[in-house]
């Protein structure tokens, strides 16, 4: 039986991740470079900060960058682009759901906790949460299962008691290396990938309840072997609810 939710935040709880990418954006524009979106996304998930990012204005430049300036000035963009930031669809709605139902709510964020706190006051979203895990709570964030073993630990439950909705590759990787039903939830960003390691694939949060996603975890921790392909079933293993109601 679920006993608890574990959430990514960036892109999953709050759409961070399209301030990021533009703020980004905006300084590779300046300097001639193109990134594709889906080499974009594929460097989501791992970190607040990404290495791989100035790598890749380093690399079209030939040289080397200053980055710190860079990111300070990409990072005060950034924030003026979340000013008036809102959670994502269906999120507000999971979260009433799963405090009505009894179903403890944790958060597993590659990201630092004054950053996930903040945000998640800043939208009301605070209080709910039981536990938080973040980058300083870990030796190494995603694709790593650090994040999601310590939320676990600290719930006090065992992987099969507990259900994950990812945004990223990464994320997906993590909590699956942790032994976690994991849903992935693309946002406009990470949707040009692929999410084959994800156990269910759903466009938006908005029209599902949390009882949807329960039994899917459900069954599959009974019975992780008989897991069919259904109609509209993503690639490889994950299986995909299209539209806003569609079901298994």
């Amino acid at each position: 039986m679920i006993e608890a939710a574990i959430l990514d935040f960036d892109g999953l709880i709050l759409d961070t991740e399209t301030p990021f990418h533009r703020s980004w954006e905006e300084i590779y524009r300046e300097h001639g470079l193109s990134v594709s979106p889906a080499a974009w996304a594929g460097l989501l998930g791992s970190s607040a900060d990404p290495a791989e990012a100035y790598e890749l204005l380093e690399r079209h430049l030939g040289r080397a960058i200053d980055r710190a300036a860079i990111r300070d000035r990409r990072t005060a963009r950034e924030f003026e682009l979340l000013k008036r930031a809102s959670a994502l669809p269906g999120v507000c709605e999971l979260i009433e759901d799963a405090v009505t139902r009894g179903v403890r709510l944790a958060i597993a964020s590659s990201s630092e906790r004054e950053w996930v706190v903040g945000h998640l006051a800043a939208i009301g979203l605070l209080e709910p949460f039981e536990v938080i895990a973040c980058a300083e709570d870990v030796a190494a964030t995603k694709p790593a299962p650090d994040l999601y073993e310590t939320a676990l630990r600290s719930l006090g439950i065992p992987p099969e008691r507990a259900i994950v909705f990812e945004d990223s590759v990464h994320g997906v990787a993590a909590a699956k290396a942790a032994g976690l039903f994991c849903v992935a939830v693309p946002n406009q960003v990470t949707r040009h990938l692929a999410f084959p390691a994800a156990d269910l694939i759903v466009e938006t949060l908005a029209g599902h309840s949390l009882s949807e996603f329960i039994e899917a975890a459900d069954a599959y921790y009974r019975s992780p072997s008989s897991r069919s392909r259904a109609e509209g079933e993503s690639d490889r293993d994950g299986r995909r609810l299209t539209g806003r109601t569609g079901s298994f």
